[in-house]
Protein backbone atom coordinates (compact mmCIF):
# COMPACT_ATOMS: atom_id res chain seq x y z
CA UNK A 1 0.00 0.00 0.00
CA UNK A 2 1.67 3.21 -0.35
CA UNK A 3 0.55 6.72 1.04
CA UNK A 4 0.46 9.78 -1.02
CA UNK A 5 -1.06 12.89 1.17
CA UNK A 6 0.32 13.84 4.63
CA UNK A 7 -2.44 12.82 6.62
CA UNK A 8 -2.05 9.33 5.54
CA UNK A 9 1.50 9.38 6.31
CA UNK A 10 1.05 11.14 9.88
CA UNK A 11 -1.24 8.53 10.64
CA UNK A 12 0.91 5.98 9.64
CA UNK A 13 3.65 7.03 11.71
CA UNK A 14 1.12 7.28 14.99
CA UNK A 15 0.65 3.75 14.01
CA UNK A 16 4.22 2.64 13.92
CA UNK A 17 5.21 4.89 16.97
CA UNK A 18 2.06 2.92 19.09
CA UNK A 19 3.26 -0.46 17.59
CA UNK A 20 6.76 0.03 19.09
CA UNK A 21 5.75 1.65 22.27
CA UNK A 22 3.63 -1.82 23.21
CA UNK A 23 6.41 -3.50 22.08
CA UNK A 24 8.84 -2.02 24.56
CA UNK A 25 6.31 -1.85 27.41
CA UNK A 26 6.14 -5.33 26.83
CA UNK A 27 10.07 -5.58 26.99
CA UNK A 28 10.61 -3.36 30.32
CA UNK A 29 7.96 -5.79 31.77
CA UNK A 30 10.08 -9.09 31.02
CA UNK A 31 13.52 -7.62 31.16
CA UNK A 32 13.52 -6.03 34.22
CA UNK A 33 17.50 -5.56 33.87
CA UNK A 34 16.56 -3.15 31.04
CA UNK A 35 13.52 -2.16 31.96
CA UNK A 36 14.86 1.88 32.18
CA UNK A 37 15.86 1.58 28.74
CA UNK A 38 12.88 0.31 27.30
CA UNK A 39 10.75 2.49 29.54
CA UNK A 40 12.35 5.27 27.98
CA UNK A 41 11.67 4.45 24.62
CA UNK A 42 8.20 4.02 25.05
CA UNK A 43 7.95 7.42 26.23
CA UNK A 44 9.50 8.68 23.05
CA UNK A 45 7.34 6.36 21.16
CA UNK A 46 4.75 8.12 22.52
CA UNK A 47 6.18 11.98 22.39
CA UNK A 48 6.86 11.10 19.06
CA UNK A 49 3.46 10.35 18.02
CA UNK A 50 2.28 13.27 19.70
CA UNK A 51 5.19 15.72 18.43
CA UNK A 52 3.90 14.84 14.49
CA UNK A 53 0.14 15.04 15.00
CA UNK A 54 0.67 18.70 16.82
CA UNK A 55 3.02 19.71 14.10
CA UNK A 56 0.92 18.25 11.37
CA UNK A 57 -2.21 20.06 12.94
CA UNK A 58 -0.54 23.27 13.40
CA UNK A 59 1.29 23.76 9.70
CA UNK A 60 -0.95 21.61 7.16
CA UNK A 61 -3.88 23.10 5.28
CA UNK A 62 -6.66 21.03 3.49
CA UNK A 63 -5.22 23.26 0.66
CA UNK A 64 -1.77 21.29 1.42
CA UNK A 65 -3.34 18.08 1.28
CA UNK A 66 -3.67 17.21 -2.52
CA UNK A 67 -1.08 14.10 -2.24
CA UNK A 68 1.95 15.97 -3.96
CA UNK A 69 4.43 15.12 -1.39
CA UNK A 70 4.11 11.45 -0.29
CA UNK A 71 3.54 9.53 -3.95
CA UNK A 72 5.46 6.90 -3.77
CA UNK A 73 6.04 6.22 -0.21
CA UNK A 74 5.18 2.58 0.30
CA UNK A 75 4.17 1.49 3.71
CA UNK A 76 4.94 -1.92 3.10
CA UNK A 77 8.51 -1.14 3.96
CA UNK A 78 8.17 -0.13 7.18
CA UNK A 79 5.51 -2.10 8.48
CA UNK A 80 6.70 -4.46 11.72
CA UNK A 81 4.97 -6.54 14.30
CA UNK A 82 5.36 -5.80 17.97
CA UNK A 83 5.34 -9.50 19.06
CA UNK A 84 8.60 -11.15 20.58
CA UNK A 85 8.55 -15.18 21.36
CA UNK A 86 7.85 -15.32 25.15
CA UNK A 87 11.39 -17.55 25.49
CA UNK A 88 13.34 -15.41 23.80
CA UNK A 89 17.07 -14.53 25.05
CA UNK A 90 16.97 -10.78 25.84
CA UNK A 91 20.09 -10.95 22.69
CA UNK A 92 17.32 -11.91 20.38
CA UNK A 93 14.69 -8.99 21.58
CA UNK A 94 17.59 -6.87 21.38
CA UNK A 95 18.08 -7.70 17.71
CA UNK A 96 14.75 -7.42 17.25
CA UNK A 97 14.60 -4.08 18.59
CA UNK A 98 17.20 -2.80 16.38
CA UNK A 99 15.42 -3.96 13.15
CA UNK A 100 12.42 -2.03 14.41
CA UNK A 101 13.99 1.14 15.51
CA UNK A 102 15.52 0.70 11.74
CA UNK A 103 12.68 0.60 10.09
CA UNK A 104 11.64 3.48 12.23
CA UNK A 105 14.47 5.23 11.46
CA UNK A 106 14.08 4.98 7.36
CA UNK A 107 10.41 5.28 7.47
CA UNK A 108 10.96 9.30 9.26
CA UNK A 109 14.05 9.72 6.98
CA UNK A 110 12.09 8.82 3.71
CA UNK A 111 9.14 10.73 5.01
CA UNK A 112 11.39 13.83 5.14
CA UNK A 113 12.84 13.75 2.19
CA UNK A 114 9.58 13.34 0.26
CA UNK A 115 8.11 15.77 1.82
CA UNK A 116 10.98 18.70 2.00
CA UNK A 117 9.94 20.42 -1.28
CA UNK A 118 7.26 21.97 0.18
CA UNK A 119 6.66 21.69 3.95
CA UNK A 120 9.46 22.63 6.16
CA UNK A 121 8.05 22.18 9.58
CA UNK A 122 6.59 18.31 8.96
CA UNK A 123 10.41 17.07 7.65
CA UNK A 124 12.23 18.77 10.17
CA UNK A 125 10.21 16.86 13.05
CA UNK A 126 10.24 13.34 10.82
CA UNK A 127 14.14 14.42 10.37
CA UNK A 128 14.83 14.78 14.25
CA UNK A 129 12.89 11.51 14.99
CA UNK A 130 15.10 9.95 12.40
CA UNK A 131 18.51 11.41 13.82
CA UNK A 132 17.13 9.97 17.25
CA UNK A 133 16.78 6.13 15.47
CA UNK A 134 20.61 6.28 15.81
CA UNK A 135 21.58 7.05 19.33
CA UNK A 136 18.27 4.55 20.11
CA UNK A 137 20.36 2.07 18.18
CA UNK A 138 23.43 2.66 19.58
CA UNK A 139 21.36 2.29 23.25
CA UNK A 140 20.41 -0.88 21.98
CA UNK A 141 23.88 -2.05 21.23
CA UNK A 142 25.08 -1.91 24.56
CA UNK A 143 22.38 -3.93 25.79
CA UNK A 144 23.87 -6.73 24.05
Amino acid sequence: MQLTTASEVVRFSGELEDTAANFYEKLAEKYPECKETFLSFLKENRKNRVMVQRTYNEVVTDALETGFSFEGLNVDEYIFEGAVAEDASLSNVVQRALEIEEKLQKFYTTAAKMSKSLLADIPRVFERIGKRGEERKEKLKLLL
